[in-house]
């Protein structure tokens, strides 16, 4: 629309002519906005507020006496506010690119005049420091002229052809090379190291790999071989299993083959046997009872013959007492007792004769030894007598 104007959103517009501006400035200040302006009547400018770049070059002598070479570079722009802006615009408006010049200039200033009182170790050490110390004592200055600065950085520090950096850094550069050279070893150590135990890694992995294909290997040989018998053992067990089938089953035979036997014949023979021994023992007992009945019969019958013959023994013992000396001291009486001892002598042959015949049926057959009374009845029937019937010439003394 004719005579309203708008700045940009980096400039700021300046209308001069009418009333003055704020704080008595002969303009008056627009930013952000637009504004109607009367042609001819007033006159619009517009200042930049955007950032600007100085850069500073400058050869500084340290407090040491050592020139350097700094080189910095200074972002600055024009403040937001009226007053900076009313401040750099009477200064700057009719040529802005004073603005750069200007604020180099005031910097290499301040600079020689902050390195001056620093060392060259500082200085290289410390240039944030100085960077700061810098921006401090020119803010002042800046703000004056309606600038601010942003930024102050360092690019680079040169003493030239003295060499003192370079001294002083030597002993830097040495340790920072030993350093280096440390690193480097221990990188080389490290690197060696490393390629052992990479070594060593793929050596212990090719003996697993080495130790698992033998296990397989060897796993399928068994498998193999298991499966190349499966067929023979099967067979085998088949076999074992019908010769064990057999065995219990000829066992089994044997068993009832014993039971028949046992049932055909031992207990048949058995039974025969215990028939024979209770008949061999009936016909022994009936041959004791007949034995002892006949033995009974025969002492019966001894006893018998023998008391019948008592009266011929007597008449023989008194026959060879016929022919004999015999002298009788008590007269009637002797001669009974003589014939009474002939009785008694008759009656001890009995029972001799009885005796031994008991004496036959003993187990061993033998005859028991003769008694003295039998030895007594033979002496009784001798009588001394001889074979001619006369007696001898010794008395006989009969008590």
């Amino acid at each position: 629309m004719f005579g309203y104007r708008v700045p940009a959103p980096d400039e700021a517009m300046l209308i001069s002519g009418g009333r003055r501006g704020l704080g008595g400035a002969p303009f008056r200040v627009v930013t952000g906005h637009g504004k109607f302006v009367l042609p001819i009547f007033r006159k619009t400018r517009f200042l930049t507020l955007s950032m600007c770049e100085s850069e500073v070059t400058e050869t500084c002598v340290t407090r040491q006496g050592i020139a350097l070479h700094v080189r910095a570079v200074i972002a600055f722009k024009v403040g937001n506010d009226h007053e900076s802006i009313i401040n750099a615009g009477q200064r700057f408006l009719s040529d802005q690119d004073q603005m750069s010049v200007l604020t180099g200039r005031i910097f290499a200033g301040h600079l020689r005049a902050i390195i001056g009182s620093m060392t060259v170790e500082e200085i290289v050490t410390e240039r944030q420091k100085l960077a700061a110390e810098v921006l401090d004592t020119s803010k002042t200055e800046m703000a004056k002229i309606g600038l601010i600065v942003d930024s102050l950085q360092i690019q680079s520090i040169d003493d030239g052809d003295t060499g003192y950096i370079d001294a002083m850094s030597a002993p830097h550069k040495a340790a920072i090379q030993r350093q280096a050279q440390i690193a480097q070893a221990q990188a080389t150590q490290a690197s060696v190291e490393a390629e052992q135990v990479a070594a060593r890694n793929q050596a212990e992995y090719a003996r697993q790999t080495a130790v698992v294909k033998a296990e397989y290997s060897a796993e399928v040989d068994r498998a193999q071989a298991r499966a190349a018998q499966a067929g023979p053992l099967a067979q085998a067990h088949a076999q074992q299993e019908v010769l064990d089938a057999q065995t219990e089953l000829a066992l089994r035979q044997a068993k009832l083959r014993q039971q028949q036997l046992v049932a055909e014949i031992v207990k048949p023979a058995e039974a025969e046997a215990e028939r024979i021994r209770v008949l061999a023992a009936a016909e022994a007992q009936r041959m004791k009872i007949q034995a002892e009945a006949a033995a009974s019969y025969d002492r019966v019958a001894l006893d018998r013959m023998l008391i019948d013959q008592l009266p011929q023994i007597v008449k023989e013992a008194a026959g060879g007492l016929a022919g004999a000396n015999v002298n009788v001291l008590n007269g009637a009486d002797g001669l009974g007792e003589i014939a009474a001892g002939l009785v008694s002598q008759g009656l001890t042959i009995l029972d001799s004769v009885r005796q031994n015949l008991n004496g036959q049926d003993t187990s061993d057959g033998r005859r028991p030894p003769e008694s003295s009374g039998n030895g007594n009845a033979n002496g009784l029937l001798q009588l001394h007598s001889r074979k001619d019937g006369k007696a001898d010439d010794g008395p006989v003394d009969v008590d």
